[in-house]
């Protein structure tokens, strides 16, 4: 097993990419801390955590506000002896609120900055010191493709990812030489029910078929799955990838190559 008896804490775990991670890590060895706004949403997950024969823990966070994120880390504190593996998942994208630049609402502004990128600089920043006491770590976050490129109405989530990437590449540098390492994945469009949402309300506006818009996504023509993102996740999280760092990784069937 790649990540036997290590403890790995993904946030955003209820669903999608957050959970088909959290399982794999389970599957290759770790107990996985998973967080969420509500313990709800976690249920599933944890279930699937303890079906592979690993602890799994459901720890509600409000990663929107730092006050929230401080009580979060003093919960795993009093809890949990400590991380081997951070994942930081929980995200927004712009949904609704997709507008320009001059329209964009600055509420949620706000909102996408502190969810997708104040809140993995926090948790780096509280878990990141033991990892290097400790002499080994990972860390890893999720980007996007749209860290690497722009993409007209969504200012926000673009800017976000873009500094999720440039924390990445920092904190790798500041750790090359103690046993932490700390990379960025970036995927194209993965099925999740929140993109199927999104795609139904395009080919409702288009009136192409679901068929027709998911092969238009990218080169390979379908879209990715949760569980291809987290084969690439349990890789960097392992020994196996411990000269790897600051790197940025896009899994998004050629979409960009960059």
């Amino acid at each position: 097993m790649k990540l036997k008896d290590k403890t790995a804490l993904v946030t955003g775990g209820g669903r999608g990419i957050g959970a088909a991670i959290a399982v794999a890590f389970a599957q290759q060895g770790a107990d996985v801390i998973v967080a969420a706004r509500s313990v709800e949403q976690l249920e599933e997950t944890v279930n699937d955590i303890e079906a592979a024969g690993r602890k799994g823990f459901a720890i509600p966070a409000d990663l929107n506000r730092r006050e929230g994120i401080a009580s979060f880390v003093e919960s795993i504190s009093t809890q949990i002896p400590g991380i081997d593996i951070l994942v930081n998942n929980a995200g927004i994208g712009s949904g609704t609120n997709a507008k320009s630049v001059v329209d964009f609402d600055d509420d949620f502004w706000d909102m996408s900055i502190a969810l997708n990128l104040t809140a993995p600089y926090l948790l780096t920043k509280a878990f990141l010191p033991a990892m290097i006491k400790a002499g080994w770590g990972r860390i890893i976050n999720i980007a996007s493709i749209l860290g690497k490129v722009g993409f007209p109405t969504g200012a926000a989530y673009s800017a976000s990812k873009h500094g999720l990437i440039g924390l990445t590449r920092t904190a790798a540098l500041e750790t090359a030489t103690t046993g932490v390492t700390v990379n960025a994945i970036c995927p194209g469009p993965i099925r999740t029910a929140m993109l199927a949402s999104r795609l139904q309300a395009t080919a409702d506006l288009s009136g192409q078929s679901l068929a027709e818009i998911e092969k238009s996504m990218n080169p390979m023509q379908r879209l990715l799955e949760p569980d291809e993102v987290a084969e690439l996740a349990v890789y960097l999280a392992s020994d196996s990838a411990r000269s790897v760092t600051g790197q940025a990784y896009n899994i998004s069937g050629g979409a960009i190559m960059h």
